[in-house]
C-alpha cells in the first residue's frame, strides 16, 4: 500500500480545523499510519523545504511553517499520492475545486491548510523526516 506525508498548517491548526481534516481522510477510507503534533523549528523547515531555499518566498514560507503547531501524518491507501492530492486541490483556494480541504479550510495561496507529498520519491524523503520507522504502524 502507498504511503504520503501530510502536514496540517499552522493557519489550520489555529484556526480549529484539525479534526475536521482528519475527518475528511478517514471518511475517504485513508488509513493513519502515523500522526503528531509539533512545531517546526527552522532546521527542520530547511530540511522539508530544501528545495525552495534561496526563493523569494522561502522565508515567509519558513517563517509560516514555523509560526505553530502543525500536525504531520503519514496516510496509507491505494494511489494515496495522487488521490489525497486531488483531496487538498489546488494550491489557491481560490482556484479549488469545490468540497476540497483548501477551498474549505485555506485562506489564501501562501495560507493553505495542508502539505502533501507530490511523488512517490518525495513521499520516501518526507516521511523520514517527521517520522522513524518506530513510529509507522504500516501492518
Amino acid at each position: 500500500m502507498e504511503k504520503t506525508l501530510v502536514l496540517i498548517k499552522p493557519d489550520a491548526f489555529a484556526a480549529h480545523h484539525v479534526g475536521d481534516i482528519i475527518k475528511i481522510y478517514e471518511e475517504k477510507g485513508f488509513r493513519i499510519a502515523a500522526m503528531k503534533m509539533l512545531k517546526m523549528d527552522r532546521r527542520l523547515a530547511s530540511i522539508h523545504y530544501a528545495e525552495h531555499i534561496g526563493r523569494p518566498y522561502y522565508e515567509d514560507l519558513s517563517g509560516f511553517m514555523t509560526s505553530g503547531p502543525i500536525v504531520a501524518m503519514v496516510l496509507m491507501g491505494d494511489d494515496v499520492i495522487h488521490r489525497v492530492r486531488e483531496l487538498h486541490g489546488k494550491t489557491n483556494p481560490a482556484d479549488a475545486a469545490e468540497g476540497t480541504i483548501r477551498k474549505l479550510y485555506a485562506t489564501s495561496g501562501r495560507r493553505n491548510a495542508v502539505h502533501a507529498s507530490d511523488s512517490p520519491e518525495s513521499a520516501e524523503r518526507e516521511i523520514h523526516i517527521f517520522f522513524n520507522e518506530t513510529e509507522i504502524y504500516d501492518e
